[in-house]
């Protein structure tokens, strides 16, 4: 039997608005569990990517049922934080057999610094 693992992601909600009107956001890592993860198709990180950079890209089987948004957004897993890119490609849930009829492509680069500075600050 398949199964995922458990993927923290980042949400973001509106918390309110500042003096000039203007939306506040916080930020929380959650659980999302049973998560498939998978490496992409070198045949689309080849036509999608700039190659000059050294990355790690992977899918995500999204969940049925999954309300979260998950485009532009980081998860972790594996100890290390990804960044979601592109959108979120879906299937007819009742033409699907398994537990999943989403996904995303999520990539991590050689730039920790950058990407830790997005999501903690």
């Amino acid at each position: 039997m398949l199964k995922g693992i458990t993927i923290q992601l980042l949400v973001c909600t509106e918390s309110g608005v500042d003096d000039f009107n203007a939306p506040i956001y916080s930020y929380e890592w959650i659980d999302v569990d049973n998560v498939l993860v998978a490496p992409e198709e070198s045949s689309d990180v080849i036509t999608s990517t700039n190659l000059e950079g050294r990355h790690t890209r992977y899918v995500l089987g999204i969940p049925k049922g999954d309300a979260h948004v998950w485009e532009n957004t980081h998860v972790r897993f594996w100890g290390e934080t990804y960044r979601t890119i592109g959108i979120v490609r879906e299937g007819i849930e009742d033409m699907i057999p398994l537990k999943w009829n989403r996904k995303i492509s999520v990539e991590r680069w050689n730039q920790d610094e950058e990407i830790a500075a997005e999501v903690d600050g």
